[in-house]
């Protein structure tokens, strides 16, 4: 990879930019609820080449959701699952809307 490659990431949202220690840091929080959203399955952080985690700017994003969750005091089990299931529902939302789209314009239905 070249510098150039390098820089044209740090734009990435999906880029593994950020060490554990690092994304615990910017959440505020410690690095075993990132383990722990991680073993729920909320999110999966990518390994570099040593095997350390490293996570991107969205999942980052989905932290910070599960965490303002587990502070109100979901538990993070329920809070995982609310998120997967808050996502589910934007998708299959969008997914309606471009089928109206579609069906008030007269055109075939979309592929998703």
């Amino acid at each position: 990879m070249t510098a150039d490659d390098s820089f044209g990431r740090l734009d990435d949202d999906d880029y593994p930019a950020y060490t554990t220690g690092r994304a615990a840091e910017m959440l505020g929080t410690s690095q075993g609820f990132l383990r722990a959203i991680g073993e729920a399955r909320l999110i999966t952080p990518l390994r570099s080449e040593g095997g350390h985690r490293r996570y991107s700017r969205y999942q980052l994003r989905i932290a910070a959701r599960a965490r303002e969750l587990v502070d109100q005091g979901t538990p993070i089990e329920a809070a995982c699952r609310i998120i997967i299931l808050e996502d589910q529902l934007e998708e299959a939302q969008r997914i309606n809307a471009a089928y109206r789209r579609a069906a008030e314009s007269g055109n075939s239905l979309p592929a998703v």
